[in-house]
């Protein structure tokens, strides 16, 4: 069991203590209102003194044995299997979190865990040929250095994880900053887990910050050589003009737009399926959501009857209950924005094919029927339980309002002939995509990221190495060179 009153404070040199800020920011249930947690703000102070620890640390760590560091990756991963239960509890009261999604998450960063053991024993170096007599042409893969994560509130644990764990698994010194509504959940959760894995002090820090009360004091401190960040389009365009001044590396993945395509001979029952999954899983708030459903005519309203079928028995209410499929959104301020889309839709033309009801944060399904691509449901990355769904033509004009959005995360097809969702792939302007599955998916050892205004860099496998380390080339002339002055 966690011991929420050490984890409400800062990590920071390897000492849990509040920070230093006036300010103490309370995390509520977003369920029912009650107060999981009371945080002591981060000061510039404090992320100052964390950068600085982890610079340290990174030193010591670095020179660790790639095997030692494998064996404290390798405990790292049995103490959070060991979590699981207290973990999922946790997820329920910080981000209002169903049973499903809490169990997803849980299994998402074990992977990253169990992928990122392995980075120790893969930090390769390479022998080249030289052009010139005698020399010995080496490259080396090494760490960066320190790495400056920050994270949103939707998966903190995955999306702080997918990070930090082949960050120090790379050798580098790690300073988090998740999103203070998910300040346990995204941050000091995860840095207890590495603290009883027994990496060095000062190697993890978390830093728990208003950017109200910090400003760009997190990216422009000169330490960290990579920042990563999981969020909003806005605020990732805004990371990476800080960071590009400061010539540091950015790996950012951002807002998603994504589309699930219905062809006229997909298995419809699989398509309703996958639009459930996609659409709904945590209220809708993940960034691989298919916003939008494109449906091929012929079969639009035969979809659409049995879509909104399934959707009208979705269980609503208490993230507890591990029945439920729709809890919470994050605060009121989310239902609000996301309440706000669907009437500019409306009042566009959109049809409200179904609409739950709405009980404090929890915001019962929506479809919207007859979408045009203009509409605002289709244009806006709706962060929780709407769908926009959109007939079209035929495969062309499915794979045209597929990408006439500015992003480019993920998307899916469903069709029975495998060939032609494979062509439907490779047209649609995405860093991934889902022959007969839905849009959200995630896997360890594959290329994750997007294209377009859904970010830069790719995280997992052999690219998470790529993105959190650095080629060093070291020549040596073995031969006396002949010098042409």
């Amino acid at each position: 069991m966690f011991d929420l009153t050490k984890l409400s404070r800062q990590y920071i040199a390897g000492e849990w203590r509040d920070g230093r800020s006036a300010r103490v920011h309370r995390n509520q249930n977003p369920y029912d209102g009650s107060t999981v947690a009371e945080i002591r703000l981060a000061t510039v102070e404090d992320i100052d003194e964390a950068y600085r620890a982890a610079e340290i640390a990174q030193k010591q760590w670095a020179r660790v044995n790639p095997f030692e560091r494998q064996a404290v990756m390798e405990r790292a991963l049995r103490i959070w299997e060991g979590y699981r239960d207290d973990v999922i509890s946790l997820v329920a009261d910080e981000i209002g979190g169903t049973f499903i999604k809490a169990a997803i998450e849980f299994e998402l960063v074990k992977n990253f865990l169990r992928e990122a053991a392995t980075y120790p024993l893969r930090m390769e170096g390479r022998l080249l040929p030289a052009t010139i007599p005698g020399k010995e042409n080496r490259l080396l893969r090494l760490p960066a250095g320190v790495v400056g994560i920050l994270s949103p509130f939707n998966f903190p644990m995955c999306l702080s994880m997918r990070a930090l764990a082949p960050a120090v698994a790379c050798g580098n010194g790690v300073v988090l900053k998740p999103h203070e509504e998910a300040a346990i959940t995204g941050g000091t959760l995860l840095a207890q887990v590495f603290e009883e894995a027994g990496v060095p002090k000062g190697l993890v820090n978390v830093v728990v910050a208003d950017v109200a009360e910090i400003g760009d004091a997190f990216l422009e401190h000169p330490i960290p050589r990579i920042i990563s960040f999981t969020g909003s389009t806005a605020v990732g365009r805004h990371i990476a003009e800080v960071a590009g001044r400061h010539l540091k590396r950015v790996t950012l993945e951002l807002g998603g737009n994504s589309a699930l395509i219905v062809l006229e001979d997909a298995d419809l029952d699989l398509a309703v399926d996958a639009a459930i999954f996609s659409r709904f899983t945590h209220q809708g708030q993940i960034c691989m959501c298919a916003n939008r459903v494109i449906v091929v005519k012929d079969v639009y309203e035969q979809f659409l009857g049995k879509f909104v079928e399934r959707v009208s028995k979705l269980k609503m209410g208490d993230p507890r209950d591990p029945e439920t499929v729709i809890g919470p959104l994050i605060n009121r301020r989310q239902v609000e924005r996301l309440l706000a889309v669907v009437d500019a839709s409306v009042e566009q033309g959109a049809r409200v094919a179904y609409r739950g009801p709405v009980d404090g944060n929890v915001v019962g399904p929506v479809v919207l029927a007859d979408v045009r691509p203009e509409m605002a449901c289709a244009k806006d990355e709706m962060f929780g339980p709407v769908v926009a769904v959109m007939p079209v033509a035929n495969e062309q004009e499915a794979v045209r309002v597929a990408n006439d959005s500015d992003y480019g995360l993920t998307g899916a097809v469903i069709t029975r002939d495998i060939e032609r969702g494979l062509r439907v792939a490779m047209q649609v302007e995405t860093g991934m995509f889902h022959v007969n599955d839905g849009t959200v998916n995630d896997e360890p050892l594959v290329a994750f990221g997007g294209e377009k205004a859904s970010g830069v860099g790719r995280y997992n496998g052999q690219w998470g190495i790529d993105e959190f380390t650095t080629l060093k080339w070291i020549s040596i002339q073995r031969d006396r060179r002949q010098y042409p002055i």
